[in-house]
């Protein structure tokens, strides 16, 4: 976009006030993202769940000079725009934006496949045409006009998701966005829960399409087919999936490594090399045909453009590395888009120094002045304390940035220049083509270099947490809970990543933990759910705030509280117990307490208690009990105190089944992992936790002979045996060896077999395609967390928190 204020007013009919003529080329909506203030507009965009109005102060302090928000502020030196609705604003400016800038477009919906199938296309078609994309998985009725107004003069297509979460939403995207080429996902379970059936769900997407001239559908699912052909009979349609009566199909068997496959492409066939043969894979690469067939791209082109198809990988790598830095690596791709995620990214972290290591940006239709002019003023806004450019054409240009520079022709000239030992306490951001290989660079700076890792997905986790509180009100605060290392996935970085987005309290286990939270910058609220005598003094030093659970434990808190010589109210939690029969204080000791409380320094800052069955519904009667005895003991309490304090009891199972219970605050922790009970919840989380390893060696095992120690397993017949390099000492108990167990590779679960040992165990690999170095998945999906933990005879919980310090994690962002 660029338009003046007056321009946008004149668009949006907006008030303004200040200098209309200045030029806005880029909206922030989000404070903490911000990665440039140069032409850049905030809009405080407000919501049921959210005001922006709240962070204008922040994007002022951080050089923001114009504000677009529903009420006017009081500052003479910022410009504004004043509007009634900052949604209706947003999108009522990309659709403008949208509908004058004459691209072709191709909208992509549906359940599954949209952000992988639009990062193809723009792959295979940005070479072909001037191409902008949505970035990220920027769908919603933000996101899509976010995306639209990224559109430029030199643009000639244009592929953007849209994405609904329930019914009345995608009039209003398409009333935004149009697309001349419709594109219908496969359909699933997500957000289905808020649409009566299947059918309403699939009519809602539909509606994208209404001004489509072509639409192409994934046709497995019969009812999408049939309602499609009923709505548009008069649009062009075409079919795809993997039955045979699509109009893109496979004709060949998809097992039979040893062929390339097949493809019908109405009545012409035509062959195609495809390694990854998964069914979510193929019927992506179906529907990536019809689209590139309809730009008239031969069969020779298509195979070319599949052939140098790249992993969409789009996350970003959070890696602890030596010398206390913080690596993060995104190699993975590198244009202006994900160089801007990427800076937003680092915001998150407060390291007091930070790095770049940039790469040429290759395959890029700009001019290279232009280009790395605008590199470099990106860069100069981040203000690195060191700049690495590898690359002769970005290294030409070294003049441009501000920071202390170092250029190289190559990734190797780097490594061999030893610069990087002079890092350290530092957030280093790797940002590199893949043609420079600069992973070699994460493989120095890392700090453990195991091949077996715990990949903890940031964004899931985030996804999890909003997903809980779209069953609270607005108002209704959350805790975190980050004791035991958080579920053993990094009390820090999980921390770290809370606090970024705002999360209302921490809970950790023993003030031990949360002493280490403050020593690295941890600034929320931190509740201690167990403060053990001896710490009361670190609880009081570094402003923790104590469970307090029995007169005893008051008694001894308020006595180190008076020698710390503390002045003002300190902040408690009262636990009270009604019925697990663990912690906390009994109605018969409330009037006590109180008489205690009103003559102590100290401020009740919530009353809790916790339900012992709040996941079985066959305990549903005796939870109602607990709820009814926490409501009236709190209530006493509250009316003996004088004042109101948070309540707070449920935990992530009795958010999702008992949500009328909320009172003021609720806790999460497993919840925001993706683990529940529920099975209809179940559908809506997604898993943020995987186990990985690699194949070390394969061998021949014939018939009779053995396998590990004490001889456990002998083979039955002629055998492939895997040995991985994971053990008991990095989480896995011996128990589930010898078949009990299974792990997953290239999707087929395979047995464990032999006692597990120390550092390796043995996999039966005989019935699935396999080699030396392939993954491993121990956990993630198939075999899914709560599957392995059936596997362990226990629950999700102690697998987390068994797996060892040793194993390295890794913690990605899309």
């Amino acid at each position: 976009m660029n338009y003046t204020l007056k321009q946008i007013s004149e668009i949006t009919k907006s008030e303004i006030v200040g200098n209309q003529d200045i030029k806005i080329k880029n909206l922030a909506f989000d404070s903490r993202t911000i990665y440039s203030t140069k032409n850049t507009a905030f809009l405080a965009i407000s919501t049921k769940k959210n005001s922006g109005q709240k962070y204008i102060e922040t994007v002022i302090e951080k050089g923001i000079d114009t504000i677009i928000t529903e009420n006017k502020i009081d500052n003479s030196s910022i410009n504004q725009i004043i509007t009634e609705n900052s949604v209706e604003f947003l999108q009522t400016l990309g659709k403008y934006h949208f509908e004058h800038s004459h691209i072709n477009s191709i909208g992509i919906t549906g359940s599954n496949g949209k952000t992988i199938l639009k990062e193809w296309l723009y792959q295979c078609l940005s070479n072909e045409f001037v191409t902008v994309k949505s970035p990220k998985s920027f769908n919603s009725q933000i996101g899509l006009p976010l995306s639209l107004l990224q559109i430029d003069k030199k643009h000639e297509l244009g592929i953007f998701e849209v994405g609904i979460s329930k019914p009345g939403e995608m009039e209003k995207q398409e009333n935004v966005f149009h697309p001349k080429i419709g594109l219908l996902t496969h359909i699933g379970t997500a957000h289905s829960a808020n649409f009566s059936s299947e059918e309403e769900l699939i009519n809602e997407k539909l509606k994208l399409f209404k001004q489509s001239e072509i639409i192409f559908f994934n046709s497995d699912n019969e009812l999408t087919g049939n309602l499609i052909n009923q709505l548009y009979s008069s649009k062009k349609l075409i079919s795809y999936g993997l039955k045979s009566n699509n109009d893109i199909t496979i004709i060949s068997d998809v097992n039979d490594r040893t062929q390339d496959i097949k493809i019908k492409y109405f009545e012409e066939e035509f062959y195609l090399p495809i390694n990854q043969r998964d069914e979510a894979t193929l019927t992506n690469v179906l529907a990536l045909i019809g689209i590139l067939k309809q730009f008239n791209l031969s069969n020779l082109k298509i195979k070319e453009k599949i052939d140098a198809l790249k992993a969409i990988e789009m996350r970003l790598e959070s890696i602890e590395g030596i010398r206390n830095n913080l690596i993060i690596n995104d190699s993975y791709n590198l244009d202006l888009d994900s160089l801007k995620i990427a800076f937003q990214f680092i915001g998150e972290y407060n390291k007091p120094k930070k790095s770049l290591i940039l790469t040429d940006i290759l395959d890029s239709n700009e001019n290279s002045e232009e280009l790395y002019s605008e590199v470099s003023e990106l860069v100069n806004e981040q203000k690195f304390d060191k700049v690495f450019l590898i690359g002769e054409e970005i290294s030409s240009f070294y003049k441009l940035f501000n920071s202390e520079t170092f250029t190289f022709n190559n990734t190797n000239q780097f490594i061999e220049s030893k610069v990087i030992n002079d890092l350290e306490n530092q957030v280093i951001l790797l940002k590199g083509a893949r043609k420079f290989e600069i992973e070699k660079i994460k493989e120095i700076l890392e700090l453990r270099k195991h091949d077996t890792v715990l990949e903890i997905n940031l964004n899931a986790i985030l996804h999890n947490i909003n997903f809980h509180k779209s069953l609270l009100k607005p108002e209704t605060k959350m805790m975190a809970m980050v004791k035991a290392n958080a579920y053993g996935l990094g009390s820090y970085e999980i921390s770290e990543f809370l606090q970024h987005h705002h999360i209302d309290y921490l809970g950790v286990a023993f003030a031990d933990e949360g002493v280490e939270l403050r020593k690295k910058g941890i600034t929320t609220p931190i509740i201690v759910m167990n403060p053990e005598q001896h710490s009361y003094d670190n609880v009081i030093e570094y402003n923790l705030e104590p469970e307090i659970y029995s007169l005893r434990v008051l008694e001894l808190f308020n006595e180190q509280l008076i020698k710390s010589g503390n002045q003002q109210k300190y902040p408690i939690h009262i636990k009270l117990e009604t019925g697990m029969h663990r912690l906390g204080f009994k109605d018969f000791e409330l009037d006590e307490l109180t008489e205690k409380l009103n003559s102590m320094n100290v401020k009740v800052q919530s009353i809790f208690s916790h339900l012992s069955s709040s996941d079985i519904p066959e305990e549903k009667e005796f939870t109602l009990n607990q709820l009814e005895t926490f409501e009236k003991n709190s209530s006493y309490l509250i009316e003996k105190l004088g004042y109101q304090p948070i309540r707070h009891i449920l935990n992530s199972s009795g958010i999702t089944n008992y949500t009328n219970y909320q009172y003021n605050m609720v806790r999460i922790g497993i919840g925001m992992i993706g683990e529940t009970s529920n099975p209809d919840i179940k559908k809506q989380l997604q898993h943020s936790v995987s186990f990985k390893t690699v194949i070390s060696q394969i061998s021949q095992v014939k018939k009779g002979e053995s396998v590990g120690y004490s001889r456990r397993f002998k083979a039955e017949h002629d055998t492939k045996i895997a040995t991985i390099p994971v053990g008991y000492a990095d989480g896995i108990p011996r128990l589930i060896g010898n078949k009990v167990g299974y792990i997953g590779v290239n999707n087929k679960l395979c047995p464990i077999v032999g006692s597990i040992c120390m550092d390796m165990m043995m996999i039966d690999v005989d019935n699935v395609i396999a080699k030396e170095g392939d993954t491993v998945t121990i956990f993630n999906s198939n075999p899914s967390l709560e599957d392995f933990s059936k596997y362990c005879g226990t629950i999700t919980y102690e697998v987390l928190t068994s797996i060892s310090p040793r194993v390295k994690r890794i913690y990605i962002k899309n």
